[in-house]
């Protein structure tokens, strides 16, 4: 089907192999993964690997204080996913952090935190490696030691947070190294954390049980937060789970499960399945479509959805649709619930030789999460609990202790009988769901290559479904590239059309794809070219 939308530039070109594919937003993280692969590594290996590297070249979106999500695709077609992700304090009951004067939760420091799900995951994940964390690690044990070069995206991050930053002493230390902001192509050093990685890899660290879960609790409680310890070790077990599936064309979506936002994405592909296949490629119609699915679907999550209840799959029963699907056709603008786009994480995808495919996405939620690290070790806090958690009285999302708060993350893979299709994801807060459907449609419906379905121009609506972003004007954002006339009937529609520039360096996500070409017998891969990454192949 021809369609006048146009890519973002710099255009690329996708990235083809026979034997595996990677794709990150660092190319040193992309080096690290591909390099393990062409030693003989398998997919989880290569994304372990990646996952420690990202740490140190991406070190404001992610870390091991931060939480994972992973969807695995081995070989014989078994779909599984591991959900790190954490509790908030014991003692963070609403009337807590009311009594403080909170009317929502902090979005830094101590009171913003969760206990890590990220090593947790990891150590499930390692179970399907072919390599020891001492091995896999050793790259970026090594980046940590001898410093990596400060890029522009980490300059700008630490730029924007040096005022925080500047009163956390190993933050400090990293990050502004004697006291100022790192030029671009500045060595920087995370020495503290390449030591504790080692422990990590040895299994000395006692994260959730032992030395290190002492020495965070007594960093936290000291700083107002009503950690008792037991969190901390409830943390420590994340077992594989089933991944959530659902049709789209003749294919399957998997997703990562609950607290992750997977079922949003099933949700929009539900309603807009066999619709967007006979529009032309973002034009009026198919925007109508995507941003009326999204407004359902964070609507239905801000309304009922919980870490701990299943409203999820009643907003994918076929009753929920079809309504949906009818409040679209009507042409009227679906009404939302709010969101916020901001967040910042970063993500992999790998496929190897055996056609195993990992997509995995990590963060710490906000930029250096809470901005504070722990004592000697290096290890930056995430504030998922301020980020993710509401303080509205009785709604399912609200904070509790022992209740996971909800994330933006997600990750997708899509089959069929065939075998592997496509995996991908995309970072970008409540972007992430609407970008990845954005995706899938431009792969599935309209038979794009890799590159081009993750460059294509994006469409936002706002808000979503975060607290703080509650009374927000809604709005549609639409990146450059949609026809003029495209624009023109979204606003008779009633769209409130926002026009912004290309979101070069964020906070527009950065999407990743790859498919597998089943007539060639080739990995396809692309990486979006509104950041720094690459994809590589083997």
């Amino acid at each position: 089907m021809t369609t006048r939308v146009q890519p973002a530039s710099p255009r690329r070109t996708e990235v083809l192999g026979a034997r595996g594919a990677v794709g990150t937003s660092s190319p040193v993280v992309s080096q690290v993964g591909a390099r393990v692969l062409a030693d003989g590594g398998n997919a989880i290996d290569a994304t372990l690997a990646m996952a420690a590297a990202a740490w140190m070249a991406l070190p404001g979106q992610c870390g091991i204080g931060g939480d994972v999500f992973a969807l695995v695709r081995e070989p014989d077609g078994r779909v599984w996913s591991v959900n790190g992700s954490g509790f908030g304090p014991d003692g963070g009951t609403p009337d807590f952090y009311r009594a403080q004067g909170h009317r929502a939760l902090p979005l830094t420091g101590a009171l913003a935190v969760t206990v890590p799900g990220a090593l947790a995951a990891i150590r499930t994940l390692h179970s399907g490696a072919s390599r020891s964390l001492s091995e896999l690690w050793g790259p970026a044990v090594d980046l940590a030691v001898r410093g990596l070069p400060c890029t522009a995206k980490t300059r700008a991050d630490i730029a924007e947070h040096r005022a925080e930053l500047s009163l956390d002493p190993g933050a400090s230390e990293c990050f502004l190294p004697g006291g100022r902001l790192p030029r671009v192509g500045q060595l920087l050093f995370q020495r503290d954390l390449g030591r504790f990685l080692g422990s990590v890899a040895a299994g000395t660290e006692g994260f959730y049980d032992g030395s290190f879960a002492e020495r965070a609790v007594s960093l936290l409680t000291g700083n107002g937060a009503p950690f008792s310890g037991d969190e901390w070790s409830a943390g420590s077990g994340v077992p594989s789970a089933a991944a959530i599936s659902a049709s789209y064309g003749d294919l399957t979506i998997h997703q990562t499960p609950l607290p992750t936002a997977g079922w949003l994405v099933l949700q929009q592909a539900a309603i807009c399945d066999g619709v967007l296949s006979r529009t032309e490629q973002l034009d009026a119609t198919a925007v109508h479509w995507l941003t009326g699915a999204a407004r359902r679907a964070f609507r239905d999550r801000f309304t009922s959805a919980g870490s701990d209840t299943d409203a999820w799959a009643k907003s994918l029963a076929a009753s929920s649709i079809a309504d949906a699907r009818a409040e679209i056709s009507s042409e009227a603008v679906v009404a939302g619930g709010p969101q916020r786009v901001a967040g910042d994480t970063t993500s992999t995808v790998v496929v190897d030789a055996e056609g195993r495919a990992v997509s995995f996405i990590h963060s710490l939620a906000f930029t250096f999460g809470a901005r504070i690290t722990v004592p000697g070790t290096g290890v930056v806090l995430n504030n998922r609990l301020g980020r993710g958690a509401y303080l509205i009285d009785g709604h399912p999302n609200e904070v509790r202790p022992r209740r996971k708060p909800l994330h933006t993350l997600n990750a997708w893979i899509a089959d069929d009988d065939t075998g592997l299709r496509h995996l991908g994801n995309c970072p970008g807060g409540d972007g992430q769901v609407q970008w990845n459907m954005q995706v899938i449609s431009h792969l599935v419906d309209h038979g794009n290559d890799p590159q081009t379905a993750v460059s294509l121009p994006r469409v936002t609506v706002f808000p979503g479904s975060d607290a703080d972003t509650i009374d927000n004007p809604e709005e549609l954002r639409c990146e450059p590239g949609l026809a003029p006339e495209t624009l023109d009937a979204l606003r008779s529609r009633g769209h409130a059309v926002r026009e912004i520039p290309l979101q070069v360096g964020g906070p527009g996500g950065s999407a990743l794809a790859i498919t597998l070409d089943h007539e060639h017998g080739v990995l396809r891969a692309g990486v979006d070219p509104r950041m720094e990454g690459v994809a590589l192949a083997l």
